[in-house]
């Protein structure tokens, strides 16, 4: 049985080695049973190409070449016709074959040698390698008819790439033509754009306007920036700090204009500034000479006296320095307010006047740029007029004739390539008509075919046997039998009804069937049932194709009478049973013929003659009809315990096999298994009972 579930190491390629070599077994007994076809296929196409090579018409043969001509660069427009280069040789190829070079090469050759016969031509072109070379070839039945077509194909190719380039010239020029006109209307009306806007505007004032208020726009943003700079620190700083600012900036009123009314403001805060921080350091001072004297002297001495005296007059002083400097701040934060106001006008102003100078040289710069691209525009095309002009008349044609039409010569065909071509179509259809046998072929070759096949388990597989004249019957199993892989392998299908997995009592009451005739079932009932005789076991073999069975004759007893009579007679079975040269197995014959054993199989006698023997032999085995043949086997297996399904190497049908089974199964009836019968011992997949020498007797040691 296939084990499912289980995971072994190497399995999976185990598995694949097997398919592979039970694909090979096929195609080897695919190659065996057909054989015939590969040289029935290989002779129709030789016959074929035959007839073809004596049918033929003759044909000639006419050689010509073409070279892509040089191109005279020196010469002003003599490149002018240009061809797109990357795919340069095989457009040429694809024009020369044209329809239109060929329709205008047969006009020719009608209206110039009206005498010739038209026959059909064939035009081969070529291009060795590393070469711009065209190697042509014509092909035809008629000799002077091929030579002078092959001869019509060059001359209009070149008559058809010189109307291309003419039309291309042509077309070029109109173009060339209408743009120049295009181009001249456009100059002219740029040119007077130009005058009208000179009439109204002065370019050389423009130009010094324009670079005098770019410089004196600069000159107020610098001021604008330092009035708000300045402006802003004063705002920011406290009023010593604003002090030392201005006392830092001493040649501000030597720099400035001296129309800045701010000019004055900023000398007398300079010089108050400067009076506040003398006084005001004095100031310190005396401070510190008071503390320093304080230490010796009394607050009352003289000294101390004059020396308060003294400071107070310094701190009113202070008080009405800083009083000043703070109005003179004020007054210089005012005044920078009003001079920001100003110069912010004034800075508007002149970015109007800037930006409309700015506008009329742009205006002026457009017209002048649109003037001089539209003459260089048109010069350019005045060129381009002269050069397609001069170049359409020596610009030399791209591809001219090396060699002229050859006189034809006869063409012999190659038979041995015809032939060669002729085995090789044989040989794969052939190949084609075996895999298509193949593919609708289903009937299974080997032990893994048959795995893939079926669900049901594989009790044994029973190896080929041949006999030495092709009419004569294989014989059963003998006690000292030597062919001991086919003995053995009964021996195996006993061992798997001993010990097959299942569940219950062991069936003995076993039916053997097939899906067709000649499955070789009934040599496999017989054989088994000796082997299991041979092993000790009581057996009854009963023949149960009461249609067509032959076991009497493989034991060479009586055919009546037997089971047919047991059923319909109502025959003591027991009296009818005959014994085997093969000891503790036991026949029971068919009898007569019954024309309707089906209905037999019907009644209620066979199910308790069945009883009887499975209680009198350790096993009762049955062979019977073939499932598709009648309806015996449905009827007759649902009484016993157990079917054996035999199926026989290349000839029983897959198909049929399962719907053989299906109606076993619609019966209910218990199939122990599969009997693979007839497999070739030579098979890659048929391991067992190969070694012969193992069988072979030995001396005793």
């Amino acid at each position: 049985m296939n084990d499912q579930g289980v995971n072994i190491p190497g399995a999976d390629r185990a598995t694949r080695s097997a398919r592979f070599f039970s694909h090979v077994h096929r195609y080897k007994n695919l190659l065996r049973r057909y054989w015939w076809v590969l040289p029935v296929t290989v002779a129709i196409a030789i016959g074929v190409q035959l007839y073809r090579l004596m049918h033929s018409p003759p044909s000639f043969l006419s050689f010509a070449s073409m070279i892509v001509n040089v191109k005279l660069t020196g010469i002003a427009g003599a490149s002018v016709y240009a061809e797109e280069m990357s795919n340069f040789l095989g457009t040429q190829v694809t024009l020369m074959k044209s329809d239109k070079v060929q329709q205008r090469a047969a006009e020719r050759i009608r209206a110039l040698k009206p005498e010739l016969t038209a026959t059909p031509v064939l035009l081969h072109i070529v291009v060795p390698p590393k070469t711009t070379v065209f190697s042509l070839k014509a092909v035809g039945s008629n000799g002077e008819y091929t030579r002078a077509y092959l001869e019509a194909c060059m001359e209009e190719y070149i008559n058809l790439k010189k109307e291309l380039r003419q039309s291309s010239s042509d077309t070029t020029l109109a173009g060339i033509q209408e743009e120049l006109i295009r181009a001249e209307k456009e100059l002219r009306r740029g040119e007077e754009e130009l005058q009208r806007f000179q009439s109204s505007n002065s370019v050389v004032l423009i130009q010094e306007q324009g670079g005098s208020a770019a410089n004196y726009l600069v000159t107020l943003n610098r001021r604008l920036a330092e009035m708000k700079t300045e402006h802003q620190l004063l705002k920011t700083l406290n009023l010593e700090q604003s002090l030392e600012l201005q006392k830092a900036k001493p040649a501000l009123a030597a720099n400035a204009d001296s129309n800045d009314s701010s000019n004055g403001d900023a000398s007398k805060l300079i010089t108050t500034g400067s009076d506040y921080l003398k006084v005001k350091q004095k100031l310190h001072l005396l401070k510190a000479q008071e503390k320093e004297m304080s230490e010796y002297l009394r607050p009352k001495h003289p000294k101390m006296t004059a020396l308060t005296d003294e400071i107070a007059q310094q701190e009113r002083l202070v008080n009405i320095f800083k009083q000043q400097s703070v109005e003179q701040l004020e007054n210089r934060s005012k005044s920078l307010e009003l001079q920001i106001e100003n110069l912010e006008r004034e800075v508007k102003d002149w970015e109007a006047k800037s930006l409309d100078i700015s506008t009329r040289m742009a205006v002026h710069q457009r017209i002048k740029s649109n003037i001089d691209r539209n003459r260089s525009q048109y010069d350019n095309l005045q060129k381009m007029l002269q050069t397609v002009g001069v170049g359409k008349e020596i610009d030399p044609e791209t591809v001219t004739i090396l060699k002229g039409a050859s006189a034809a010569i006869p063409d012999h065909p190659n038979m041995f390539k015809m032939l060669g071509v002729g085995l090789a179509i044989g040989l794969i259809a052939g190949l084609v008509i075996l895999l298509l046998l193949d593919r609708f072929d289903d009937r299974p070759n080997s032990f893994t075919e048959l795995q893939d096949l079926f669900d049901e388990p594989v009790l044994g597989q029973i190896p080929l046997q041949t006999t030495r004249r092709k009419k004569e019957d294989l014989q059963l199993i003998q006690v000292d039998d030597d062919r001991h892989a086919f003995v053995e392998a009964y021996r195996n299908l006993r061992s798997s009804l001993h010990y097959m997995a299942t569940e219950g009592k062991r069936p003995k009451l076993i039916l053997v069937t097939s899906a067709i005739p000649g499955d070789g079932k009934s040599m496999t009932t017989a054989n088994l049932a000796i082997t299991m005789a041979q092993g000790g076991a009581r057996v009854l073999l009963v023949d149960g194709d009461l249609r067509k069975g032959i076991l009497h004759k493989k034991f060479n007893v009586s055919t009546t009478p037997g089971l047919s009579e047991v059923l319909s007679q109502g025959l003591e079975w027991s009296k009818l049973v005959v014994p085997t040269h093969s000891p503790n197995l036991s026949l029971l014959p068919r009898g007569n013929v019954s024309k309707n054993p089906g209905e037999l199989f019907l009644t209620s006698q066979i199910q308790d003659r069945l009883k009887e023997m499975s209680a009198l032999y350790d096993y009762v085995i049955i062979d019977s009809a073939p499932v598709m043949a009648a309806d015996d086997v449905t009827s007759l297996s649902p009484h016993v315990e157990g079917v054996i399904f035999l199926i026989r190497a290349r000839y029983t049908s897959a198909r049929v096999a399962h719907a053989a089974l299906e109606l076993l199964n619609q019966r209910e009836v218990d199939v122990l298994g599969l009997v693979f019968n007839g497999v070739e011992a030579h098979a890659a997949e048929y391991y067992f009972y190969k070694y012969k020498d193992y069988y072979a007797a030995y001396p005793g040691a």
